[in-house]
């Protein structure tokens, strides 16, 4: 686990009893309150359809609460702030979302350019962008891969890619949906390492029903279930707490007989990433 922070820092987002109902009333969140400082990384833990993917999109500007209060960096995050064109670009400058699958995310025609979108539209000099973008594609391991289409990727690069897109433009906030799924343990422990050295300067939300990688990254965890937090704590503390997670849907305990005797296993989604 990342060693504990004490120091109480800038409050990044602060989310007020927020409530997001799909069309059909379909409840995703049902009055999430949390708060996420600066250097605090914080691991969302929720099963499928917990709401955790929902949370992300509204905390990125993607989705505009039902009901509640929603600031970021000390502001309210609502459609008119949002129109305000110099708060919008500031906003998506400080804050990178990448998507649970990065199908949804991928869409220029080579690796290099999927990487350049972000500083162009920002109007970066070209020669900036460049060298950002070959330094980006070192730190990844993709230098190799620069001339291909994303589509013709593995899942681990195109993840990468879409990683890479996203910190190339240096957020101050990365927001991460299962960012471990569907990943081999090599590119686990890769992405792993990708994240505790940029979280070194910046601060994460990983939303996850991965435990170990909760444990690796977080100082603190929220825990969803059907859209509403039931807890929030220290990682140990969490995740040490089994009737928790298996009320969450995080663990489930097997029963085996031997004999005479009947033994419960837990189970849970913890992969060795080391």
């Amino acid at each position: 686990m990342v060693g504990t922070m004490t120091q109480e820092d800038e409050e990044l987002f602060r989310l007020d009893e927020v409530r997001y109902v799909y069309p059909g009333g379909i409840v995703a969140l049902d009055g999430v309150s949390l708060s996420v400082r600066r250097g605090v990384h914080a691991a969302v833990l929720g099963a499928n359809g917990s709401g955790k993917s929902t949370l992300l999109k509204v905390m990125d500007g993607l989705y505009l609460p039902h009901a509640g209060e929603l600031y970021a960096f000390g502001r309210p995050l609502t459609a008119r702030t949002l129109e305000d064109e110099h708060f919008a670009i500031e906003f998506h400058r400080r804050v990178g979302l990448v998507f649970q699958d990065p199908d949804a995310q991928l869409f220029s025609a080579t690796v290099w350019d999927e990487i350049a979108f972000g500083p162009l539209q920002l109007g970066w000099p070209i020669e900036e962008v460049r060298e950002r973008v070959d330094a980006m594609l070192r730190w990844l391991g993709l230098e190799d891969l620069r001339e291909r289409p994303p589509y013709r990727l593995s899942g681990g690069e195109k993840r990468k890619v879409a990683l890479g897109a996203v910190l190339i433009t240096e957020p101050e906030v990365l927001l991460l949906d299962e960012p471990s799924a569907f990943l081999d343990p090599r590119s686990r422990c890769q992405l792993l390492d990708y994240l505790l050295e940029w979280g070194e300067r910046g601060t994460l939300v990983v939303c996850t029903h991965d435990l170990e990688l909760a444990e690796e990254l977080a100082h603190r965890v929220h825990v969803l279930e059907r859209g509403q937090v039931i807890a929030e704590g220290q990682p140990d503390e969490i995740l040490n707490d089994e009737e928790l997670l298996e009320r969450a849907n995080l663990i489930h305990t097997h029963r085996h007989r031997h004999g005479d005797l009947t033994h419960r296993h837990r189970h849970d989604h913890r992969q060795h990433l080391h």
